[in-house]
């Protein structure tokens, strides 16, 4: 049983998927290493949650 030889086509297709692979790998590892970092910083991170944030409220002696 033998292959035939592949054709240019598909050795230039090869080639774009191999680019391609690597563009959404690199693309994968930085939401990945984004979504490490907020997850580890995530007690300084403050979530919409419909209560006061002191943090975002203005004290009374600088009005």
């Amino acid at each position: 049983m033998s292959f035939r030889e592949a054709h240019e086509l598909h050795k230039r297709r090869f080639g774009r998927n191999l680019g391609l692979l690597l563009v959404l790998s690199a693309f994968v590892a930085l939401v990945f290493g984004l979504t490490i970092v907020k997850v580890t910083e995530g007690s300084k991170m403050e979530a919409f949650d419909h209560t006061v944030r002191p943090s975002l409220t203005v004290p009374e002696a600088q009005k």
